[in-house]
């Protein structure tokens, strides 16, 4: 493993008791500069695992609580008439920051929703006649609770298709919960300090770049989206009743991107089936539409995926 990423790893786990793949999922969409959803009940440390990255890296961080009172203006900011000066000014809003957490992101309203989207994709944020660049690095990771369902608002596909990973964040086992209680109650945490700067990130997202994908692995992956959209001619046939729309190609381009950043923490220099088996789940979840038949006999995306892996032969 890359000796930079270990040292930002350590300094994570000073706070954080297990949940490792929640750890590296946020390196992956660090490197890449992709953007993270995470699926988890309340009190499973999504706030504290970001918080942790933010000071091992010295870079900024800002949370937003997502309500149905939210406007537009309180994610990117507004225009404030200054009565000294008979003009406008800019106050810009907590988008303006590295790390984003966009927490409960479905209790608010599609027009704040759709405030993330131009930010998300272009990097730039529109308030008024004004068109401001966000500071690199800039990851936006939002967070949503599948328990209540009231007062929530259900994320439109071509937002959901903006995050490159939707990731499952589950309970911890005893023993980490265990150890979790002792280090409260105990108050033994320790203090993160700054490992790392944005230049170093700049020299992952540049090592990226040299992470071989042989061809064979390419047209692995490419199999795997495309079993998604036509699964009768990649022999998973069964799985066709149970699918609306397969994923885009925003997944087949966050797959290979993925891959690539899952091999680099691993200390690889190319890409296995094994980089690819790791991040598939996670970055097509978010993107295969299941049918009413689907979720009246239980069947998930997740099922979807582990069938297509199974019939898609690694090379």
């Amino acid at each position: 493993m890359n000796s930079k990423i270990v040292e930002i790893r350590q300094e994570i786990k000073k706070i954080m008791v297990g949940q490792d793949h929640l750890i590296d999922s946020l390196l992956v969409g660090l490197i890449t500069g992709g953007h993270i959803l995470v699926e988890g009940v309340p009190g499973l440390a999504k706030t504290t695992a970001i918080n942790a990255l933010a000071k091992a890296l010295g870079i900024d961080f800002k949370r937003i609580q997502f309500t149905p009172d939210l406007l537009p203006s309180d994610v990117t900011g507004t225009e404030i008439y200054n009565q000294k000066t008979a003009e406008f000014a800019i106050k810009r809003g907590p988008i303006f920051t590295n790390l984003l957490l966009a927490d409960e992101i479905n209790r608010a309203p599609a027009k704040v929703q759709s405030a993330l989207l131009e930010v998300m994709q272009e990097k730039q944020v529109t308030i008024a006649d004004n068109t401001f660049k966000v500071d690199a690095p800039f990851l936006v990771l939002a967070t949503e609770n599948p328990v209540e369902q009231e007062g929530a608002y259900r994320l439109p596909e071509a937002q959901l298709d903006r995050f490159m990973l939707k990731v499952l964040v589950d309970y911890n086992t005893i023993d980490e919960e265990m150890e979790i209680v002792d280090r409260v109650a105990n108050n033994t945490f320790e203090t993160i300090v700054q490992v790392a700067d944005k230049e170093d990130i700049e020299k992952f997202q540049s090592a990226l770049q040299s992470i071989h994908i042989d061809e064979a692995v390419k047209k692995y992956m490419l199999k795997i989206v495309f079993a998604t959209r036509d699964p009768e001619a990649y022999g998973v046939g069964e799985i066709a009743q149970y699918i609306e729309f397969g994923a885009s190609p925003r997944g087949s381009i966050d797959l290979y991107r993925a891959s690539r950043a899952m091999a680099l923490i691993r200390g690889k220099e190319y890409v296995t089936p094994l980089d690819v088996a790791e991040v598939v789940k996670d970055v097509l979840r978010h993107r295969i539409i299941l049918n009413y038949k689907a979720e009246a006999q239980g069947i998930s995306t997740d099922t979807i995926i582990q069938k297509v892996m199974q019939n898609i032969k690694a090379p």
